[in-house]
């Protein structure tokens, strides 16, 4: 039994490893997998070509074909007294074989009980055709003055003289006839009924015009045929032309290069909307791994920095130790070890704070560790500093202001300092994470500046229109902030479409950094003075943070010179966070 089971789970699980491989052959075998739009378009215009000629021709042939044959119907009702009366004449000359006439015409007598013959058409080389018609007078279920149709009967009057195909199929061709009473009027005005009358018509000459009329249509529909497909063929070759290039571009896209784009078309077109939403998405898609790729290096920097500056206090707190280890058994130990316990200390609270700023800058990078909620007055965080610049250097001398926009001369505009007060701004930010970007900025006015040097705080508010989706985006640079600068609102605040920011300026007297240094200053780990900053506590990582909190907040700070040499910190940020709910066209 269990062989058996075992045997019998083989058989059943054969084929169905054999359905995906049977699902990818009936795949395979789909009509129509395989064959290119181009030729899928003009098969099918070539077959609806075909369709419709064939429709039309149909269409004719049966709108000519009940014209002719009412035609011939009311030709035979009008006629048929003429005929009837005339039939000596039309005898004689339809068998003189001179075909002057084609009328048909048979008696049925009701006295004699005999059908004759009165006019007899003939055909040439002696081909006689009759409609089949009764004998004694019976009408078959037709009825009296209503025209029928009935097949031929083909005879021959000289046998040595062979016939004409031609005229062979004229003579096989059905009569129209119409059976009417035959009625003698007599002198006193009664009629006297002597039988039924036959007048036929042969129907050759209508079918020979449809014949004809057929040809021509079937003729004509091929042509069109023909040449619809060439046209077509041209026409979608030229349509299609486009998407081929497409294809090529998408085809170097797929081989890693980013940098193509699809030709521009009429936005209007199909292929023109479809190329601008194509070169969008690459244009996005190309930013975003640019991005991607910037974000990589900055992060392998980023631990190969971290990495250095977390080796020195470590090394130093490894070599104290090892130093006390090695001296505490000599004399004034305890000297030496409290000597040894400082540095210890002093090095683990330097590597305390490096690993404090890193864990700040890598919540930051995750889009972590800032609440935009909070309505903070700027004058008092300003203020704030102020009193901790001069706790740590007393005789420096602080000047306060406010900022204004120049726009006398349009082509540089610029902002420009006023002695006094701070003005009241109030706006929506991180209050404890501006606190960490000014006090920051302050330290590093602190350390690499003289402490009787003067400084300057400036405040103001500008309305630019630019939007804060779009300033953040700026790099770090003083070219960025003459951009921003030709974007001050003419009607300022009054203006729907400005957004307002708030300006802050920090501006020393110290020596400054030199112009190919200034971009470098929000990078990681970069320090003006290595030596100076380890004295005063730095860890290269202040401004980074400060850059990272701006950004946070989608606002804008870069670094520039003054005319006296120093450096300047300018800073804008959005009064209002109310942006983030609202979706921005440039995001899509």
């Amino acid at each position: 039994m269990p062989r058996a089971k075992a045997s019998a789970t083989t058989t059943s699980s054969a084929p169905s490893s054999q359905r995906p491989a049977q699902k990818a052959k009936d795949k395979r075998r789909k009509p129509g997998v395989g064959v290119s739009l181009s030729t899928k378009l003009v098969t099918l215009i070539i077959v609806l070509l075909a369709v419709g000629t064939a429709s039309i021709t149909l269409s004719i042939r049966e709108l000519v074909s009940n014209y002719l044959m009412e035609k011939t119907d009311s030709q035979l009702l009008q006629q048929s007294e003429l005929v009837f009366r005339n039939t000596d004449m039309l005898e004689h000359s339809s068998g003189s074989q001179s075909g002057l006439t084609s009328y048909y015409v048979k008696v049925y007598s009701n006295q004699q009980g005999v059908a004759t013959t009165l006019v007899q058409p003939v055909f040439k080389d002696g081909v006689v055709s009759s409609p089949v018609l009764p004998n004694d007078g019976d009408l078959q279920g037709h009825r009296l003055g209503v025209p029928f149709t009935t097949d031929a009967v083909v005879s021959l009057r000289d046998v040595k003289r062979p016939p004409n195909h031609a005229t062979l199929e004229q003579a096989e061709a059905p009569w129209r006839v119409v059976a009417l009473t035959w009625v003698n009027k007599t002198s006193n005005g009664t009629s006297q009924d002597l039988g039924i009358v036959y007048i036929g018509l042969s129907l050759s000459d209508q079918l020979d015009t449809l014949s004809m009329l057929t040809r021509f249509c079937v003729l004509v529909g091929i042509a069109v045929v023909l040449l619809g497909g060439v046209i077509s063929a041209l026409v979608v070759q030229r349509t299609l032309k486009p998407l081929k290039r497409i294809e090529k571009t998408a085809a170097q896209i797929a081989d890693g290069d980013l940098s193509q784009r699809i030709p521009e078309a009429p936005v209007n077109t199909e292929v023109g909307s479809l190329s601008r939403s194509l070169n969008k998405m690459l244009g996005h898609i190309e930013h975003s791994f640019k991005e991607q790729e910037a974000t990589t290096e900055k992060m392998k920097q980023f631990v190969s920095d971290a990495s250095h500056e977390l080796r020195t206090p470590l090394a130093a707190i490894h070599g104290y130790a090892e130093l006390y280890k090695m001296q505490r058994a000599m004399p004034d130990a305890f000297e030496r070890a409290d000597d040894a316990i400082g540095h210890i200390e002093a090095s683990s609270t330097r590597m305390t704070a490096l690993v404090e700023d890193l864990l700040s800058l890598a919540r930051l990078d995750e889009g972590r560790g800032v609440n935009p909620t909070q309505q903070i007055r700027m004058s008092t965080i300003l203020n704030d500093s102020i009193d901790d610049l001069h706790a740590l250097d007393p005789e420096r001398e602080i000047g306060t202001g406010t900022l204004t926009v120049n726009t006398h001369n349009p082509k540089h505009p610029e902002l420009i300092f006023h002695p006094g007060d701070f003005p009241d701004v109030t706006l929506n930010v991180d209050g404890n994470r501006l606190h960490q970007v000014v006090t920051n900025i302050v330290g590093n006015i602190h350390r690499y500046t003289p402490a009787n040097s003067p400084v300057e705080f400036s405040l103001g508010v500008v309305s630019l229109d630019m939007s804060p989706r779009q300033m953040v985006k700026l790099a770090p640079r003083q070219e960025s902030l003459a951009k921003i600068m030709h974007k001050v609102s003419k009607d300022g605040a009054h203006d729907p479409k400005s957004t307002q920011y708030v300006v802050a300026r920090f501006t020393d007297h110290g020596p400054g950094v030199p112009e190919d240094k200034l971009t470098k200053i929000f990078e990681r780990f970069y320090t003006a003075d290595p030596s100076r900053a380890r004295q005063k506590g730095g860890t290269g990582l202040g401004m980074s943070i400060v850059l990272s909190v701006v950004q946070a907040h989608y606002g804008f700070i870069c670094a520039s010179r003054t005319p006296t040499g120093g450096l300047a910190y300018t800073m804008l940020l959005p009064l209002s966070q109310d942006f983030r709910e609202q979706r921005d066209e440039h995001e899509l």
